[in-house]
């Protein structure tokens, strides 16, 4: 059963291979979804990462909340 998470407070400099390297530590990621902002085209700080497994997302969960990246928690 996969399970999407909502990935927040996301710096702007942020992309989708950074965030599919973070979650991957944790679990099998099956897909990144990075929000763009349709006329700018850039990222709006925020994003979705389906993981493969739900022991996968709480362990990213658990290891991620709260964690600095690209300096913003």
């Amino acid at each position: 059963m996969n399970t999407k998470l909502f990935v927040g407070n996301l710096s702007y400099n942020t992309t989708q291979n950074q965030l599919q390297d973070l979650f991957a530590a944790h679990g099998n990621v099956i897909e990144v979804d990075l929000i763009m902002d349709k006329f700018t085209g850039r990222p709006r700080g925020f994003g979705f990462v389906t993981m493969e497994t739900k022991e996968g997302a709480d362990a990213a969960i658990q290891a991620l909340h709260g964690k600095s990246v690209d300096g913003r928690a």
